[in-house]
């Protein structure tokens, strides 16, 4: 529901509010005009690049200085201004440059909760030219000392409850402990002990930063294997961070236009800097490139939540007067559904939405009815396009609520059949991602590296058709990955595991449909001769193996071997069609 005077305004048609849109790109992007671009050779392709783009992300964070006691940081009762945060990221730069050397082409992990120190951790190593590793909160002991294996960190920075989960004997980079009353490993530093904002330096350590230096590692789920390390770019984050501003401004842009054509005022005044409630996790691109980078960017405050709980979450609503609600399409249902929405003041909010998966139509259309100033946005892209590729919001996203948007200005896109031949406008194949956003490449995984970007061309996997307004549908997935709550699952890595149990001579892990969160873990299971399991055997098995969301929710246990294809290859898609869920 847009702001404004909708009664004096002229309903426009879809295809009016489209055309406006697409105008407005044109002239924002045009030479000379602030979201202008010049194709620059970046790693040996052609990419797009903002003509006015700054050179990396610690630039950002320095600019930051002049929000002063602004409050930037809300974690319940605790609060930190612009001014206390800088204090103490500037405090643990000096730390980690000065006791274990970190600089330019370091990594440090971080490995906790959404906590304060998440935040400060992230800036202090990205400000020093060292990426940072994002690890998975929820991972088990085993996975988290994979993701600490895989990417040899100098340090680690992780809370009580990750350092819980590893294992004593597990050699581990050098630790610093946030959030644990407990002992601490020989060695390991508290977090108080490390940090002293009273004490700080004034100015953060010197650092030489190249545009496409690793800013982070986001760990994401592919075709085969483990998870791989993805290596977002400042020159990539920086880009992601220009091309949510400019969805924005593009907006703004094409309803000034209409209402000036039809003599009405230009739009009220600008609300500030946004509140946004962060309920996903920053160790992904959702949470931290869509969300804290923009949030930072623009002076505004972050309020994070310890866990997601749908009626906590409309309590900080109302109490920080949030404006923005970025989150997956489960956690938006939820909230318009709770029973305490209608008794809650959210008349601050602007938008709610988010990406992690499509959002349903009558989501779009629940969330434009349901906010009193606010409006549904949506942003399409993955961990290795280190955001968004595609995004659209208000009015223009009511216009055409099956679509994912018009492609950001420095990302080409294409569609492509199965040998790789671009299709024509309004043909299904698989979506291919070209700009600044796409990722350098996996960690250390030269060959997965070359599957999936060629000629800087990233092959999302993704079953898509670009319209005759060149905006992007995503119809299908043809990634075996399932997508829970906005959490990938690699279907691989949990058949891998439920394979280490002898009984076990086929399985196929698939998604299902589910209402609450679009998708739920599904494996069909055909046992050897003469053995027998049950679904809480499979749990049992499971639990010190994979975080509990790759679990299995629905077990079917088959007489017959399970269908497969002329390569020998399961058909998940008619195991997913024949087994419906129960209930």
């Amino acid at each position: 529901m847009i702001s404004g005077s909708p009664e004096e305004l002229h309903t426009p048609s879809a295809d009016d509010l489209i055309a406006d849109f697409n105008r407005a790109y044109a002239e924002l992007t045009a030479p000379g005009a602030p979201f202008a671009w010049t194709v620059r050779e970046v790693r040996g392709a052609p990419t797009r690049i903002f003509d006015r783009a700054p050179p990396n992300m610690r630039v950002i964070w320095e600019l930051t200085a002049a929000k002063g006691d602004a409050e930037y940081l809300v974690y319940g009762t605790e609060r930190y201004s612009y001014s206390d945060a800088a204090a103490r990221v500037r405090s643990l730069a000096h730390h980690l440059r000065n006791e274990h050397g970190v600089g330019r082409g370091d990594r440090v992990a971080i490995a906790m909760r959404n906590y304060p120190e998440w935040v400060l951790s992230y800036w202090a190593i990205t400000s020093l030219g060292a990426a940072a590793v994002a690890v998975n909160s929820w991972w088990t002991g085993p996975e988290l000392e994979f993701a600490l294996d895989d990417s040899s960190p100098v340090v680690a920075i992780l809370d009580g409850e990750r350092l819980e989960r590893l294992s004593s004997s597990t050699g581990t980079p050098a630790l610093i402990v946030t959030r644990h009353d407990g002992d601490l490993p020989v060695g390991a530093a508290r977090w108080d002990d490390v940090v002293d904002a009273d004490g700080a330096p004034a100015r953060l350590p010197a650092a030489e930063i190249e545009p496409d230096d690793d800013i982070g590692i986001f760990y994401t789920s592919g075709t085969t294997g483990p998870p791989k390390g993805a290596q977002t770019t400042h020159r990539g984050s920086i880009h992601n961070l220009l091309n949510l501003a400019f969805i924005r401004y593009c907006g703004d842009a094409a309803r000034a236009r209409r209402r000036a054509e039809q003599g009405l005022p230009p739009p009220g005044e600008d609300p500030g800097p946004p509140v946004a409630l962060l309920p996903v996790p920053l160790f992904h691109v959702t949470g931290c490139t869509c969300v804290l980078h923009p949030v930072t960017a623009t002076g505004g405050r972050l309020v994070l939540m310890h866990h997601w709980d749908p009626a906590e979450a409309l309590r900080i609503i109302e109490r920080e007067r949030v404006t923005t609600f970025t989150g997956v399409p489960t956690m938006s249902r939820e909230l318009l559904r709770h029973p305490d929405w209608g008794g809650t003041d959210t008349s601050s909010m602007r938008s709610m939405g988010g990406g992690g998966a499509a959002l349903q139509p009558d989501l779009v259309s629940r969330i434009d009815n349901s906010l009193r100033r606010g409006e549904p946005i949506t942003g399409y892209g993955l961990t290795e396009t280190t955001g968004i590729a595609s995004a659209i919001g208000s009015e223009f996203y009511v216009a055409k609520p099956a679509s994912v948007g018009p492609v950001v200005p420095c990302m080409e896109a294409k569609v492509v059949d199965a040998s790789g031949n671009e299709l024509a406008t309004g043909r299904q194949g698989e979506l291919l991602l070209r700009g600044p956003n796409v990722i350098k490449g996996y960690l250390d995984k030269p060959e997965a590296t070359a599957q999936a970007i060629v000629d800087g061309w990233f092959r999302t996997g993704d079953i898509a058709e670009i319209d005759a307004d060149g905006w992007i549908h995503i119809k299908d997935r043809a990634k075996d990955v399932v997508i829970r709550g906005g959490e990938n699952v690699h279907c691989a890595e949990v058949e891998a595991a439920l394979h280490e149990l002898d009984e076990i001579a086929e399985v196929a892990v698939f998604g299902v449909p589910d209402d609450r969160l679009g998708e739920e873990v599904a494996a069909a299971v055909v046992l050897g001769p003469g053995t027998a399991l049950t679904p809480d055997d499979l749990t049992t098995h499971l639990t010190d193996r994979l975080a509990r969301f790759k679990h299995p929710r629905h077990v079917w246990f088959l007489d017959e071997p399970l269908p497969r294809n002329a390569n020998g290859k399961f058909l998940k898609r008619e195991l997913r069609a024949r087994l419906a869920p129960p209930g």
